[in-house]
C-alpha cells in the first residue's frame, strides 16, 4: 500500500475528526446527565488534563531517538519503573499497546453505532428490510467503506479527512452561535446558565472523567510519523491547535444545548441536537432544513471519527507488529505503508463490535484504558522533568488529572451502571489474562515444565 506525506493540515484533521464526533455524539448525553449545564466545565477541566498529557507527548517524542508514542515512550524511558522491574520493559509495553488498541477498536464501534442511529433517523431509511434489523447493517456498511478508503492510501484518506472536519466544524460553531443569539434575541423565556452553582462541588470533576474519552483523538498521529512530513514539530503543533478547538467547540454545543432542549437529552441525547437545532431557527420556519443539517454533520462527525482512527490505529498496530508485539498473523511489520491486512482485521473486529457487542462495556473501558494510559505517560514525562527541556507542570498536572479521573469514572459506572460496571472488569480480566499469556509465555511454560517435573519426581519416588 502507498503512503504520501501528510502535512500540517491534515494532521489537524486527523487529530480533530478523532475527538469531535465522539464528544459531540456519543457523550454529551451523558455528561449532560451528570452536570447539566455545568457541562461546558467538564470539558474545559478534561481538555486541561488532555493539553498536559499532549505536552508529556511531544516532550517525550521529542526526547526519543525512534517515532512512535506510549509503547515506544515505554520502551525508551521506563527503564527503571517499578513495573518494568517486575515485568520486563517488552512485556509492560506490549501490554500497554494491546490495551490501547483494544481501547481504539472500542471507540470506533462507539462512532460506527452513533453512524448508524443518524443515517436511520433520514425518513428514507427505513428501520428495517425483510424483518432485519438495519441498524446492524448500516454500522458494518460505515465501517467496511471506510477500510476500503483507507486502503486508497495516506493522501487520499488525508484529503477525505479534511473535507469531512471542515464540514462538520463549520456546522457546529454555526450551531453554537445561531443557539446563543437564539437565547439572547429570539427566546425571552430562556436564560442562559452556566451551572456556576456546581463549580464547587465534585460534579464537574465526575463530568470530566467520563468525557475524557472525548479527547483521545489527538494523540493517534504520534502512531502515524512516517506519513507526517516533519512529524515531530507538525506534531507539536497540530496537537496544540486541534485540542483548544475541540475544547472551544464542545464548549459552545454544550453551552446552547444543555440549556435549549434538557428534556431531549435526557429522551434521546444522541439526537438531542437535532431537536436544538429545529427551535433555534423556529422563527424563520426553517426547522427540517436545521434538522437535516446537523444530523448531516452528524454523519460527517462520526464517519471521520471512524476515519482518522482507524488511519492512525492501523499504524501503530504496524509498529506494535515491527516491535514483535503483535502475533504475525495479524499484519507484516515491514510493508510499505498500513498493511493491508491490519486494516481488514481492525475493521472486522469494529465491525463485529458494532453489530453485536456491548458497546457500553467497550467503550467504557476504552475510556478507563485511555485515563490510565495518559497519565502513565504523563507521570513518565514527569520522571524526566531534569532531563531534556521537560517542564514539570504539565506532566504533573496530566498525572494528577488522570489519578483523579480514574476512581471517579468506575465510581459512575458502580453507582449508576452496574452492569456495565461488571462487564467492564470482565473485559479488563480479558485482555490483561490475555496479555500476560502471549508476553510471559516463555516463563509460563518454564513454571509449568517444572510444575510437571515435580509431580513425576514425586510419582517415582526420585
Amino acid at each position: 500500500m502507498s503512503s504520501e506525506n501528510l502535512g500540517l493540515a491534515g494532521a489537524v484533521s486527523m487529530a480533530l475528526g478523532g475527538m469531535i464526533g465522539g464528544g459531540i455524539y456519543a457523550v454529551l448525553g451523558v455528561v449532560a446527565g451528570i452536570s447539566g449545564t455545568a457541562t461546558w466545565v467538564a470539558f474545559v477541566l478534561a481538555g486541561v488534563v488532555a493539553l498536559a498529557a499532549a505536552y508529556s507527548y511531544n516532550a517525550l517524542n521529542a526526547a526519543s531517538d525512534r517515532a512512535g508514542g506510549s509503547v515506544t515512550f515505554v520502551q525508551s524511558f521506563a527503564d527503571d519503573g517499578p513495573l518494568s522491574k517486575r515485568l520486563g520493559t517488552g512485556t509492560l509495553a506490549g501490554m500497554v499497546g494491546w490495551t490501547l488498541l483494544v481501547g481504539y477498536v472500542g471507540s470506533m464501534a462507539m462512532y460506527a453505532f452513533a453512524f448508524a442511529e443518524f443515517t436511520l433517523w433520514f425518513d428514507a431509511v427505513p428501520e428495517a428490510a425483510m424483518g432485519v434489523p438495519l441498524r446492524p447493517v448500516v454500522s458494518v456498511l460505515a465501517v467496511a467503506g471506510f477500510v476500503a478508503l483507507n486502503l486508497l492510501g495516506a493522501r487520499t484518506t488525508g484529503v477525505a479527512e479534511a473535507v469531512l472536519v471542515a464540514a462538520k466544524v463549520g456546522i457546529l460553531v454555526a450551531f453554537g452561535v445561531v443557539g446563543v443569539a437564539f437565547a439572547w434575541s429570539y427566546s425571552p423565556d430562556v436564560s442562559l446558565s452556566y451551572g456556576t452553582t456546581s463549580l464547587g462541588t465534585v460534579t464537574p470533576l465526575m463530568a470530566a472523567a467520563i468525557s475524557f474519552v472525548a479527547f483521545q483523538g489527538w494523540q493517534l498521529l504520534f502512531y502515524d510519523q512516517d506519513s507526517i512530513t516533519d512529524p515531530v514539530d507538525t506534531i507539536r503543533r497540530a496537537v496544540y491547535a486541534s485540542i483548544p478547538v475541540a475544547v472551544g467547540i464542545y464548549v459552545l454545543v454544550a453551552v446552547v444545548t444543555t440549556n435549549l432542549v434538557p428534556r431531549a437529552l435526557e429522551r434521546h441525547p444522541h439526537t438531542a441536537l437535532v431537536d436544538a437545532a429545529e427551535m433555534m431557527v423556529s422563527p424563520w420556519a426553517l426547522g427540517g432544513v436545521a434538522a437535516l443539517v446537523v444530523s448531516a454533520s452528524a454523519l460527517f462527525s462520526t464517519g471521520s471519527a471512524i476515519n482518522a482512527t482507524l488511519f492512525s490505529s492501523a499504524h501503530f498496530a504496524k509498529g506494535l507488529l515491527s516491535a514483535d508485539l503483535l502475533p504475525d498473523r495479524v499484519g507484516d511489520g515491514d510493508a510499505d505503508g498500513i498493511p493491508t491486512r491490519t486494516v481488514l482485521v481492525l475493521g472486522a473486529v469494529t465491525a463485529t463490535l458494532a453489530a453485536w457487542g456491548s458497546l457500553d462495556a467497550i467503550t467504557s473501558f476504552a475510556s478507563l484504558a485511555f485515563i490510565l494510559v495518559f497519565g502513565g505517560t504523563s507521570a513518565l514525562a514527569f520522571s524526566r522533568r531534569d532531563h531534556d527541556d521537560v517542564h514539570p507542570v504539565p506532566p504533573a498536572v496530566g498525572a494528577v488529572g488522570a489519578l483523579a479521573f480514574f476512581p471517579l469514572m468506575f465510581a459512575h459506572l458502580y453507582v449508576a451502571e452496574r452492569e456495565t460496571f461488571w462487564l467492564v472488569l470482565v473485559i479488563a480480566a480479558v485482555v490483561v489474562g490475555a496479555e500476560l499469556l502471549y508476553f510471559e509465555r516463555d516463563a509460563l511454560e518454564s513454571e509449568a515444565e517444572d510444575v510437571v517435573e515435580r509431580v513425576e519426581d514425586g510419582v517415582t519416588g526420585d
